[in-house]
Parts: structure tokens; C-alpha cells; sequence
């Protein structure tokens, strides 16, 4: 069965100047990767739940508030290297990443040890010129880059 996921690109200020919100996931198999490991804030769902109503729990669970409010634009979805099924939703907004505070997952860490420890889902959020954000996203997920860009081409802001 495929595996659904549902995220929210967050974005503010305008070209050429536009910067994006990325997460970097927890835990000790992401602790040195950086380049091509950061994240649109994202998490899975069932098929019978609203992929929106996802996206804006996901970004609550994993930054530690709920998304500002603002209109969500659709960018669609994209099959990633995984064959999970992402869908992501733009959104014109604003988040401190002092402010992080993610959810917790467990792990058997170091492997085969028996000892269970606590990791954050998501360890850092930061904004990212494009440019930057183009080196620092997962790269199944770099073409919701270019579809926010073209959304933002054809509406006025």
C-alpha cells in the first residue's frame, strides 16, 4: 500500500528576496546528514483524511504551533523516490524558529541494545533563500520549490 503524506511549504517576503521554512528531522540517523536532508514539515495520513486538514496538523505537531492563518495554496503532489505520495500546500507566513518545540518519537538507539531513547521528530527549522533551500531539500521534494514559483509568478502579492 502506498504511503500518503501531507506538508505545508511555508514562505515569506517576495522575489527576489523569498525565503522558505525547511525542518531537519531528529534523530541519530539524520544527526550529520545536511545537504539534501531538510524537509517541507510533513507527516502521513490515512486515505480517508483531507490531505489539508493533514498538513496543518503536521506543521502543529512537528513545530510546535499551528500554521498562521493565511490562504493555502494547492502545489499538488509528487511521487518521491520512496513511492510515498507527497502533497503540499503553500502558505504566505511567518514562524520563529526559537520557537521550535517538535514531537517525540522512540528508537531502539544504539541498535540492538534493548535501551529505547526519545528523539525530537524534527531537531532545527530554519529559513532559506532559495538557492539555499534548493541545496538543503530532500531532493524528491525540490520541485515543490519550483511549483510555489510558479504560482507566485501568475498571482499578484
Amino acid at each position: 500500500m502506498t504511503k500518503l503524506s501531507a506538508g505545508t511549504l511555508l514562505y515569506r517576503g517576495s522575489l527576489p528576496a523569498l525565503e522558505l521554512l525547511l525542518v531537519h528531522p531528529g534523530g541519530p540517523f539524520w544527526a550529520k546528514k545536511d545537504l539534501g536532508a531538510w524537509s517541507i514539515p510533513k507527516g502521513e495520513y490515512a486515505t480517508d483524511e483531507d490531505p489539508l486538514t493533514v498538513a496543518r496538523r503536521e506543521f502543529a505537531e512537528e513545530l510546535g504551533s499551528p500554521p498562521p492563518q493565511g490562504e493555502f495554496v494547492d502545489l499538488g503532489e509528487l511521487k518521491q523516490p520512496s513511492r510515498k505520495i507527497i502533497t503540499v500546500f503553500a502558505l504566505r507566513g511567518d514562524f520563529e524558529p526559537a520557537t521550535l518545540q517538535s514531537n517525540r518519537f522512540e528508537l531502539e538507539w544504539p541498535p540492538r541494545s534493548g535501551r529505547l531513547q526519545s528523539f525530537p521528530e524534527v531537531d532545527r527549522a530554519q529559513w532559506f533563500a532559495l538557492a539555499e533551500a534548493r541545496r538543503k531539500i530532500q531532493p524528491g521534494q525540490e520541485p515543490f520549490i519550483d511549483r510555489l514559483l510558479e504560482q507566485l509568478a501568475g498571482r499578484p502579492h
